[in-house]
């Protein structure tokens, strides 16, 4: 069951609209939960005002957080008349005053809007997004413009047939949370696990190198070990998928073949090479989808923002 204490809204006063107020209003609602909004703002042309004093230069930072204080009081009253608590902070890094804030806090999840695209249907990441989904440690919600209707799809995105112990703890939490969501959602949850193809160089390197048994072999083990995964957690067959090809595509192609309403994933926190392969892998998933997106980090993770 899903046990929200705060939740964590980011403004971004260039959209429009606030898609991450609204969703983060649903959730707080849902959970009872005490909503907390956060707006980081920056105008590095006061910074390079050389003519003017330290307190000078202060007084007019006070002026402009004050100025986006009333317009962020303002633009919530728009959306719900409940207690709120609000903060704007004058940072460079957004990502670092939101990772920071959301500590501070106690936030146990952080609800940020992610862009449209010219297309009008695919989303932007901007540099503060993927830091957050990097980064922070709580996990991350990026919303689009949308309601979450009744009876939604709901899919985590797992990886089954991994021996790797921390990859298996997290295909677990993911699975948890999915079935949360769907209970705080009355939506459906779907688990989507993506095998890869034999590789092409084994066999030009291996003549004898049997392609159709290596794949029946793969694509066996990730079905096996969906249906050993599916069973522990009581969901139906016929809301697992195991398909063939890059967790980027596989991810993407059921979302939209089954309308979802939220894709679930997780970022492993590692660092060096086995950080840059596995952060990729789930910057692409993220990146091909047009739904909202929850990242989840494993336990024990642990920010590099101090």
């Amino acid at each position: 069951m899903i046990n929200y204490d705060t939740v964590l809204a980011v403004i971004d006063s260039d959209l429009e609209s606030q898609p991450a107020l609204s969703r983060a209003l649903e959730l707080s609602e849902k959970t009872d939960a005490t909503l907390i909004v956060l707006m980081v703002v920056y105008d590095f042309s006061y910074e390079m005002t050389t003519m003017l004093s330290g307190a000078e230069r202060e007084a007019m930072r006070s002026a402009v957080i004050k100025e986006r204080r009333g317009w962020l009081e303002s633009e919530v009253r728009q959306y719900s008349d409940r207690p709120v608590e609000l903060i704007v902070k004058w940072e460079s890094r957004a990502f670092e005053a939101i990772i920071r804030t959301a500590v501070e806090c106690s936030a146990d999840i952080v609800v940020k809007a992610s862009r449209k695209a010219d297309d009008l249907v695919s989303v932007i990441f901007t540099p503060t997004d993927w830091h957050l989904l990097r980064k922070c440690p709580m996990p991350v919600l990026m919303v689009k413009e949308h309601a979450w209707p009744p009876q939604g799809n709901i899919i985590a995105a797992v990886n089954v047939g991994t021996e790797d112990a921390e990859h298996a703890q997290l295909n677990d939490k993911l699975t948890d949370i999915a079935k949360d969501y769907a209970n705080l959602l009355t939506g459906a949850v779907h688990l989507v696990n993506a095998y890869p193809h034999a590789p092409v160089s084994i066999a030009l390197e291996i003549p004898e190198f049997d392609t159709n048994a290596y794949h029946k072999a793969v694509k066996h083990h990730h079905q096996h070990e969906m249906e050993l995964h599916r069973k522990k957690y009581g969901i139906d067959a016929s809301h697992c998928h195991v398909e063939e090809g890059l967790p980027e595509h596989v991810v993407a192609k059921m979302s939209h073949q089954l309308d979802a309403e939220l894709v679930i994933i997780g970022t492993v926190g590692r660092i060096g090479i086995s950080a840059a392969f596995i952060g990729n892998t789930a910057e692409q998933v993220i990146d091909t989808l047009h739904c909202d997106v929850l990242a989840i980090k494993p336990d024990g993770f642990e920010t590099p923002v101090t």
